[in-house]
């Protein structure tokens, strides 16, 4: 690969996508294409395939998506799993078929069996049940990772799939309806910090233990899988460590200066007990995540302010 390689990044005005967009340009790649959902729908298979044969990408990174948290993936199970398989088949098809050199395949740590041993190696993959809350989404990315895999060894093709913890950072969905935890905490102490320091609601115990990775790592790592060969199908991209939902909610709330309640509504689900990534394929490699929990959540916040006008604009709710 080149710094003239023309990279199709779909999903290029998400959280992920725009960040690997900015990663990109930052370290001198100037043939980046994009196409907004409402110029190309890439659930659409015909669309696509048009759109990438006219402009024959030589690398193509697939950060598009229907994503959100537990209550979204709950009650929205058959579009979670309908349109995400959509979306990565047409774009793997429509790759294999035009001759693309290389594909970067994004997923979620949420495609590993819901109670595999603990941290999560990319071998456990299809060795158990799925987390019930959330298995349309992942059974769609499992599906996604064996297509890419099939491509690998039946027709010699660099595709990889790269398998992200829990991600934040700037771009994220603060609409609590169908955003993910830490995005949301931070809407809920910030509006609570702004009424009087009103107590804040969260679901659960607080017991669960997560892991999360600030885009910006995530990014890193993308641009590692495209300027590299990598010699397996498939990799997960995290910190390594991880922290209980209650101690994430401390984080949040001193980050945002709230000076109220927190209470746990123990009526609502947890989710999965645990997820932690084992990282140690990517970081043997040598990628390694940089950005510590308590910064990035700061300087997500900061964006948050930063944009707040334009996201209550937005409507969100």
């Amino acid at each position: 690969m080149n710094k003239d390689s023309k990279i199709y990044i779909a999903g290029h005005r998400g959280m992920v996508g725009s960040a690997i967009w900015r990663a990109l340009d930052a370290q001198g790649y100037s043939n980046l294409i994009g196409k907004p959902s409402k110029d190309l729908d890439l659930r659409n298979q015909k669309a696509v395939s048009d759109f990438i044969s006219k402009e024959k990408p030589d690398i193509i990174i697939d950060a598009a998506a229907k994503v959100g948290g537990i209550l979204a993936n709950s009650k929205y199970q058959f579009e979670f799993l309908i349109e995400n398989m959509q979306i990565q088949n047409n774009l793997i098809d429509a790759a294999h078929k035009s001759n693309v050199e290389k594909f970067v395949f994004l997923g979620s740590s949420c495609i590993y069996p819901k109670l595999a041993p603990q941290p999560l190696k990319e071998s456990y993959l299809l060795t158990g049940p799925l987390e019930p809350t959330n298995d349309g989404y992942a059974i769609a990315k499992i599906s996604g990772v064996r297509l890419c895999k099939a491509l690998r060894d039946q027709y010699n093709k660099d595709f990889v799939s790269l398998m992200p913890t829990n991600l934040y950072g700037p771009h994220d969905n603060f609409e609590l309806q169908s955003s993910h935890v830490l995005p949301a905490m931070i809407r809920k102490f910030h509006e609570a910090k702004s009424n009087n320091n009103a107590p804040v609601t969260l679901w659960g115990t607080g017991s669960p233990m997560r892991e999360f990775l600030h885009v910006d790592d995530l990014a890193k790592a993308v641009i590692y899988a495209v300027e590299n060969d990598l010699p397996e199908h498939l990799y997960n991209v995290g910190t390594g460590i991880d922290v209980t939902i209650k101690d994430l909610a401390k984080i949040v709330q001193e980050t945002v200066g709230h000076k109220g309640e927190i209470v746990w509504d123990d009526s609502k689900p947890d989710g999965t007990p645990r997820k932690l990534m084992d990282v140690s394929k990517m970081n043997a490699l040598g990628w390694k995540a940089e950005i510590e929990l308590s910064k990035g959540t700061q300087s997500t916040y900061e964006w948050f302010l930063a944009n707040e006008n334009t996201l209550k604009k937005n409507k969100i709710k």
